[in-house]
């Protein structure tokens, strides 16, 4: 069976372009439901706290924390109503959540983010083939005949600067450094954030906060078009191959 995985909200009011359900022979992208979703996810992370500590949010008490803060707080969709036909997992194959986020229409670019893998599924064939039909559905052309996608210029991929195991993510999907923005965040250290380990200079407004770098990654249309998209379908199958 398809690991199921969040995607953002059928009645998602601040999303340009249409939302679907993204799937191949491995992993099914599905919009977030409220319900089961938030509730599924908090049960699946509330053991592992490190899963936020490279992120700016996070950990959270509750699903109702979650929603809140990160949902409501960030994300913003509109949850006064369900789909009928939203999907039900089960926790044992709800694999996490994903989406778009920064989404430029004028400027034809998204970036790939709110990445969250839970543990169990970790080191699996689940984030690649997820980025991965992600990356189909902004990069290819409308009229691309297996998997139709928007023809977006170009999506971006920011993390934590000491989060290696994120930035070999992207280089395997085919993204490439672009720079790094520096102090580019303030984390609270009493909730397990990784910093910068940069000593902070006398006087700082905000002690408790510790720095982060942000690296930059990027593919854009005519990586994707030369050889990029070949390389992150190669990606996707190599670990279909590990995981049978």
């Amino acid at each position: 069976m398809a690991s199921s995985m969040v995607v953002g909200d059928l009645h998602d009011v601040n999303f340009y372009f249409p939302v679907r359900e993204l799937q191949n022979d491995r992993v099914r992208l599905v919009p977030f439901a409220m319900i089961p979703h938030a509730e599924l996810f908090f049960q699946g992370s509330a053991n592992y706290p490190e899963l936020y500590q490279y992120l700016p949010y996070g950990p959270y008490e509750s699903a109702t924390e979650f929603v809140k803060t990160l949902i409501d707080g960030r994300i913003l969709i509109d949850k006064t109503r369900s789909h009928p036909d939203s999907p039900s997992p089960s926790q044992a194959d709800f694999a996490g959540v994903i989406g778009y986020l920064n989404t430029d229409i004028t400027n034809l670019k998204t970036e790939i983010g709110f990445i969250k893998i839970l543990p169990p599924f970790q080191r699996t064939h689940v984030t690649t083939n997820a980025v991965g039909l992600l990356m189909q559905y902004a990069l290819n052309q409308p009229s691309h005949l297996r998997a139709p996608g928007l023809g977006l210029r170009k999506v971006q991929w920011q993390t934590n600067a000491l989060n290696l195991k994120s930035i070999r993510v992207a280089e395997r999907m085919g993204f490439t450094k672009e720079g790094t923005l520096r102090w580019d965040r303030a984390l609270s250290a009493d909730r397990g954030k990784v910093g910068n380990g940069a000593q902070l200079r006398e006087g700082d407004p905000e002690p408790g906060k510790v720095g982060r770098h942000t690296i930059i990654l990027a593919i854009c249309w005519d990586d994707w078009e030369n050889g990029g998209r070949e390389g992150a379908l190669r990606a996707m199958a190599y670990q279909n191959r590990r995981r049978q």
